[in-house]
Order: structure tokens, then sequence, then C-alpha cells
């Protein structure tokens, strides 16, 4: 296991997402945010089956970041329930999880 991250966000497509994925980079509460377009979400709220097209946001955190990525991506998501799902890391190339740990850091230079 190692103190990477990664997060799995569901967003409204185009700009809202570019814009989070920004934001949470510009932020240093995430290293890397890659914006997969043309998903397709088909899920139940309140009631009703819903059917529509998202951009997932696949970012790349440390573990100490996480609840303050989470926080953020409340605060800053339209949805009234954004989907964030945490995935342990349990290995990867060195060189990578090393420059996430120092890009997804509280302060420039401290990962």
């Amino acid at each position: 296991m190692t103190d990477v991250r990664v997060v799995l966000v569901t967003a409204p497509p185009g700009d809202p997402a570019v814009a989070m994925a920004r934001l949470l980079v510009d932020e240093r509460l995430a290293a890397c945010v890659n914006v997969v377009p043309g998903v397709r979400s088909i899920y139940r709220w309140q009631g009703e089956v819903c059917d529509d097209r998202e951009d997932l946001l696949v970012i790349k955190t440390a573990s100490d970041r996480l609840d303050a990525l989470v926080a953020r991506v409340r605060e800053i998501h339209p949805y009234a329930v954004p989907e964030v799902l945490a995935l342990a890391v349990d290995a990867g190339s060195a060189g990578y999880l090393e420059w996430v740990l120092a890009e997804a850091s509280s302060a420039p230079g401290s990962g």
C-alpha cells in the first residue's frame, strides 16, 4: 500500500469539469486530474432512473490531502450529492508515486 490515492468524481461535462480539475491542481489538493469526457451515467436519483452524460475526473492525490480534497469537491461541485470515491493505490511506478506525493502537498516543495 502507498500513500497515494486515486479519487473518482463525475461532473457536468465540459467547462465545469475542467474548472474543477484546474482548481484542485492549483490548490495542491491533487497532483494531476485526468478529465475523461463522454461518460454515460445511468443511476437512480430521487425515485427516477436517470441517464446523463458526464465527465469523469480521475484525481491523483496524497492520502493526507484526501479529507481536504473531498471537502473542497463538496464546496465547488454543483451536484447535491457528488460522487467521490477514493481508491487506495497498492503499487505503481516509484518515480510517479513520489511525484504525486510531492505535488499534492500543502506547500510547494514539502512533499
